[in-house]
């Protein structure tokens, strides 16, 4: 079996166990997540392998975070993930990407990233729900960060945070490949 055939797998296996635990029909799910019905009963049927956009909206419609979502299993509560398990879930020809380093739920999701951005290339995100936070720390480069309209620079070495119920946007208006690591957590739903 294909790492596609098994992320589909877990990732259908996983959203039909959090909506069962949430308690949410296929409707109340689609309607929080802003996903069709039939995009979602496709994920669950494994019948599809949706967009990372539609995995982050599911998440954060179920108040879980993408690393739940992709698991393949449950593990102890000590949780080692070697570098060949991380999981890039964008990209770029030129060599930008996003890295999926480790997620737990704790008491609602946190993820742990790498990003990595070539000079020119951004990357868009929709707003998270109330209470998310992101906080990020650029290893090399300079991070352009657009929040709600508004940018601010961050220079390498330095560390940034902010509310990511907004839209914002990761950039590199640089000459030089930007490197951060981020960390994102969503609170818990209720």
């Amino acid at each position: 079996m294909s790492d596609l055939d098994l992320l589909t797998q877990s990732l259908g296996r996983n959203v039909k166990h959090w909506r069962a635990v949430r308690g949410f029909t296929l409707d109340v799910l689609a309607t929080r997540a802003n996903v069709s019905r039939g995009m979602l009963i496709q994920i669950e049927q494994a019948r599809t392998n949706p967009s990372l956009g539609t995995v982050v909206k599911i998440g954060d419609a179920l108040g879980v975070s993408i690393t739940t979502l992709l698991e393949y299993e449950h593990g102890p509560q000590v949780r080692i993930v070697p570098a060949d398990q991380a999981v890039r879930l964008w990209r770029t020809d030129s060599g930008s990407y996003n890295l999926l380093l480790a997620g737990t739920e704790a008491p609602g999701p946190l993820e742990l990233w790498e990003w990595r951005l070539m000079p020119g290339e951004s990357s868009s995100s929709d707003p998270h729900p109330t209470g998310t936070a992101e906080l990020l720390h650029v290893l090399e480069g300079e991070l352009t960060l657009t929040v709600d309209g508004e940018e601010y620079r961050i220079p390498a070495g330095a560390t940034g945070s902010f509310e990511a119920n907004t839209p914002h946007t990761y950039g590199n208006t640089g000459e030089v490949p930007m490197r951060m690591v981020m960390a994102v957590s969503v609170p818990p739903v209720h």
